[in-house]
């Protein structure tokens, strides 16, 4: 097994639910063994961080405080900036559809796949596309995100990809490997389309591999309900809530390891 392959499963225990499922089975187990308070106390408390976790108002307040900001990309920095290129990165894709016959992006990557399309349409500007088979991938994925992508752009947005990398797994990858292929076409700045949460590392990994990078997020996670439904627990805040928390330990963690 390649040491990338442990990022998903080390990521998957170290963030909720599961961490925090075994810090309440623990203290289940710690109060089975005559530690009944401190069992009981760590099992409530890892409940109810749980609880909170599942919040999408959590969720929209650790966006904020957690991690870098970055506004919306105004149309007018292109032309300022002198941007020569969109760059779309991967965010996995559905290796079954049954309703298409064939791999569709999922909705992370057909977000992005939206925006960069806009933007192409907006400015003009040539399109480039990174992803392979990510680390997660399921064993029955047999295209690319970048095939897939490419194919998605044409049949849904008639635009086509200039530039196209498909053997990167994660996002250091997706930026060592296209950015050569970008300066072999003379481009040295881009427009980097990804998600605002996955923005701060994005960024950092494009920069270190010597581009130009102006920031055009999309999918903020902001307020989408009411006041009252944004503090109940749900599958969606939970979701929302996680992967911020996989931004902000994956920055952590990258002051201390090589990329």
């Amino acid at each position: 097994m390649e040491l990338g392959a442990l990022k998903p499963v080390l990521a998957g225990l170290a963030l909720p639910p599961v961490s925090l499922l075994v810090l309440a089975l623990l203290g289940l187990v710690l109060a089975w063994f005559n530690r009944k308070r401190s069992g009981l106390a760590l099992a409530t408390v890892s409940v109810l961080l749980l609880a909170v976790l599942s919040c999408h108002g959590t969720a929209v307040w650790l966006a904020r405080a957690a991690l870098p900001q970055f506004a919306p990309l105004n149309l007018a920095d292109l032309k300022a900036r002198k941007v020569q290129a969109i760059v779309i990165l991967g965010g996995d894709v559905l290796p079954a559809a049954p309703e298409y016959g064939r791999s569709q992006p999922a909705a992370a990557t057909a977000a992005r796949l939206r925006y960069g399309a806009w933007l192409a349409r907006q400015s003009g500007l040539p399109l480039a596309f990174t992803g392979g088979l990510g680390w997660a991938a399921h064993g029955s994925q047999k295209e690319s995100e970048a095939e897939v992508a490419a194919r998605s752009l044409q049949q849904d947005y008639g635009l086509a990809l200039r530039w196209s990398e498909s053997q990167s797994r994660d996002t250091a990858g997706n930026a060592r490997l296209l950015a050569p292929l970008l300066r072999q076409g003379g481009v040295q700045r881009i427009a980097l389309v990804t998600h605002a949460w996955h923005m701060p590392r994005a960024v950092l990994a494009f920069e270190q591999a010597g581009l130009a990078v102006t920031p055009a997020p999309t999918g903020y996670v902001l307020p989408a309900q009411s006041e009252l439904l944004e503090w109940l627990p749900s599958a969606q805040g939970l979701q929302a809530s996680r992967q911020v928390l996989r931004e902000w330990l994956a920055l952590a963690l990258g002051r201390f390891l090589p990329a």
